[in-house]
């Protein structure tokens, strides 16, 4: 360790407290540990604030929410011989330490710098002992990221306030984000699924039995009824059987998205939950830097997963690999995601904390284990007359490898032992109907690794696009509840064959990204006006050009320059461009009570129908939901119309207010004065007074046993979904199973509210 001049000489600054803590436990006295908070320089939000004309010199300026930080930062910078800069590894925090040179009157040329891949005490007292200064190429790189996406956003998200909806924002990688699920939801929405029959045989020899496929699907049910009707006369040998052995590998250790697919996976956290979760694990000094391209280990990590393994499992349990980062531009960080202590199993006494790093630490330990060894058995039955070939295939577990630790071990499928030549007897079959599927949607988790797989984005731009597309509205998260689907079933069974329809849910997934109208609009305008923008290859070469200019291959102003040459003409070409255009409006015709235009277009919240123009200044249009189940392109006049008698008077309640019927943007309803009740089950055009009354009645029901019990104050006891509980309508606290609701009093309610625990909120890493 160098040198020191007395108490708090030395002053480390690192970008949030919770590392600050950790990393001044491992150093002496002599050092002060403080925080910047994350950024304390940016672009102000108001304005462009980049001089295009003096070469795109960016003006920054100290959030006015840092300016505290700055002032305590200054002092404690003038009272210490020396100034040492610890933000994370990664480009934007080189960024960081820059700004704080900028800041604080530190010579970025001169000032300590200092980086490590995990906070420990050796790792900590290592870059101590080897000190650089700021790398501009990797400052350069973040400032030319950050300067493009200002520009883009900057310039186009007015366009698309002006041209789509107020409130929207674009963004390189965001909108090619949208474009993907956009492009994937028509993809869905377009395909055609054929069907063919899928054909399982329940044969026997003797005391054995087992099932067989056959290899091809038949194209049809009456293929399937022949097929079968030949197969009850046909008798049955084993063809070949062959047993192989077979080896599982493990995967690589994890980088940034592999880790946010598995925990999706596994744990069923988001991506933005895993980052959060990951980035505390890091800050307390148990996992390497979870922001990274690598699947490389240290000579250390490898080491001492050896040892591990070896010690616990046996030499047997132990391979030595060293896993090659496949994309060669990598550099984020320069290890994978790793336990800091590999003897250490458990971290943190947060279950979701102790979930993340389990599954950290068993893909890690995995990664450095023997494969599972099976043995793999596959038989083939022909039956006499038929061209046809059943298989049945088996699989036994010999050695579980790597699979003591991590992974899912399948049930061993045994075959019975029968031998080539032996007879079988065929006792009976199923030829299933069966659908070809289309890709599915994407979650946050497959997202995040097809734009990976395109080259698009970073490790740290993968939680913070796929949290922006849906805070802005182009995407929703959603359980889809599929839709009920016919098949046909042929059945041999006892020499006989019948035939019977059997119903399945097809479509139903979970948490699934679908776009909203506003991401499909959007996403035609730019393709047709800004290719450039949501063009794949053009948004992962500009990846690319970041790390020539890391590289000090290029400079970021040149890059720049370029992209802005090509991109601000299209900003003036898209002034010329239509609101009607952009929205696909479909003239359908006129009113013939009114003389008015009949459009059908795509609006805020989806495919619309619309009386009058939207220019006319004196007179603003009308607006009706389109007919439930027709697309846009296929609307007809008459149909549009008839969704003009809508709001509906339907009757009046018992006590003589109006019912009316309606559609909105959740589906159909009625109204009465001001309450809204769902009537999904029901036709807002024909539904009746006497079914109205009733849905009506039920509802104020309802809602007159919602609250069980109400105090001062705003406490109340509430009759929820998922049974009663207690909120002042900040927090909520759980009721007892045991426990009568109705017989808690205030006090005690008032209790079990302030012991109840603080809904948690996670917080990605500020940009």
């Amino acid at each position: 360790m160098p040198a020191k001049n007395g108490p708090n000489s030395q002053l480390v600054i690192v970008e949030s407290p919770a590392k600050a803590k950790t990393i001044e436990r491992y150093l002496g006295k002599e050092y002060k540990v403080l925080s910047s908070f994350g950024h304390i320089r940016d672009l102000p939000k108001k304005g462009l604030n980049i001089d295009i004309e003096d070469n795109f010199k960016p003006t920054y300026a100290i959030s006015p929410d840092k300016q505290k930080v700055v002032t305590e930062l200054k002092k404690a910078a003038k009272a210490s011989t020396d100034v040492w800069l610890a933000s994370d590894e990664d480009r934007e925090g080189e960024a960081i330490a820059w700004h704080l040179c900028m800041a604080l009157g530190l010579d970025p040329l001169k000032t300590k710098r200092i980086v490590f891949h995990e906070i420990t005490k050796s790792a900590i007292e290592q870059a101590i002992e080897r000190p650089r200064t700021v790398d501009m190429n990797l400052v350069d790189a973040q400032q030319a990221r950050r300067i493009l996406d200002r520009l883009v956003g900057y310039e186009l998200s007015p366009v698309l306030w002006k041209k789509v909806r107020a409130g929207l924002s674009a963004g390189r990688v965001q909108s090619v984000a949208v474009r993907l699920i956009v492009e994937r939801e028509r993809e869905i929405r377009d395909f055609n699924a054929k069907s063919s029959y899928r054909v399982i045989g329940d044969f026997e020899a003797g005391k054995d039995t087992l099932k067989a496929q056959l290899v091809n699907n038949l194209d049809n049910k009456e293929d399937s009824k022949k097929f079968l009707e030949a197969a009850s006369k046909s008798t049955f040998t084993i063809d070949s059987v062959e047993q192989k052995p077979g080896s599982r590998n493990p995967g690589p250790p994890f980088t940034t998205s592999t880790l946010q697919q598995e925990a999706a996976k596994r744990l069923g956290f988001s991506v933005r939950q895993t980052m959060t979760l990951a980035q505390r694990l890091y800050e307390n000094g148990d996992i390497s830097y979870m922001r990274t391209d690598s699947t490389i280990l240290s000579s250390f990590a490898i080491g001492a997963a050896e040892t591990y393994i070896k010690k616990n499992f046996g030499d047997n349990y132990h391979t030595l690999r060293q896993y090659k980062t496949k994309d060669q531009s990598a550099q984020e960080a320069h290890e994978a995601i790793r336990p800091t202590d590999f003897s250490k199993e458990k971290v943190s006494t947060d279950q979701q904390q102790q979930k993340l790093y389990s599954l950290i630490w068993q893909r890690t330990m995995a990664s450095q284990m023997s494969p599972a060894r099976v043995e793999r058995t596959e038989m083939t039955i022909k039956g006499s007359g038929l061209k046809e070939v059943f298989v049945a295939k088996g699989e036994v577990l010999q050695f579980d490898g790597y699979l003591k630790v991590y992974g899912n071990a399948k049930d061993d499928s045994l075959l019975p032992p029968l031998k080539k030549g032996q007879s079988v007897v065929l006792k009976g079959a199923t030829a299933s109907e069966t659908f070809s599927k289309t890709s599915a949607r994407y979650s946050e988790a497959t997202l995040v690794k097809k734009l990976e797989e395109l080259g698009i984005g970073r490790p740290s731009t993968y939680a913070p696009t796929v949290s922006v597309i849906q805070t802005r509205g182009y995407v929703e998260k959603k359980d889809l509840e599929g839709t009920e689907r016919q098949y046909g079933m042929v059945v041999l069974e006892s020499g006989k064959i019948s035939e019977t329809t059997e119903t399945e849910i097809t479509g139903a997934d979970r948490n699934k990204l679908v776009p909203t109208a506003v991401a499909e609009i959007t996403t035609d305008f730019l393709v047709k006006y800004f290719p450039g923008i949501v063009d794949y290859d053009f948004t992962a070469k500009v990846e690319t050009e970041f790390d020539q200019i890391a590289d000090g291959k290029e400079k970021w102003e040149t890059m720049i320059n370029d992209f802005y040459k090509s991109f601000h003409p299209l900003i003036k070409e898209s002034e010329s461009v239509s609101r009607q255009e952009v929205s696909q409006a479909r003239l359908l015709g006129n009113d013939p009570k009114t003389g008015k235009p009949i459009l059908a277009r795509f609006g805020r919240y989806g495919p619309m129908i619309q009386r009058g123009e939207t220019e006319d200044k004196e007179e603003k249009p009308d607006f009706a939901p389109m007919p439930e189940g027709v697309a846009l392109e296929e609307v007809t006049l008459e149909q549009a119309l008839t969704m003009f008698s809508l709001p509906r008077t339907v009757g009046k309640t018992k006590e003589g207010d109006p019912i009316t019927s309606n559609i909105g943007r959740f589906g159909p309803y009625i109204q009465v004065n001001k309450t809204f009740v769902s009537i999904k089950d029901h036709d807002p055009f024909t539904i009746t007074e006497a079914e109205a009354r009733e849905l009506y009645e039920a509802k104020q029901e309802q809602l007159a046993n919602k609250y069980i019990q109400e105090f001062k104050g705003g406490l109340k006891i509430v009759n929820g979904p998922y049974g009663p509980y207690i909120t002042n309508g900040k927090k909520n606290a759980r009721i007892a199973k045991d426990t009568d609701p109705k017989k808690l009093t205030e006090a005690e309610a008032k209790e079990l509210l302030e012991k109840a625990p603080e809904k948690r909120r996670f917080r990605s890493k500020k940009k």
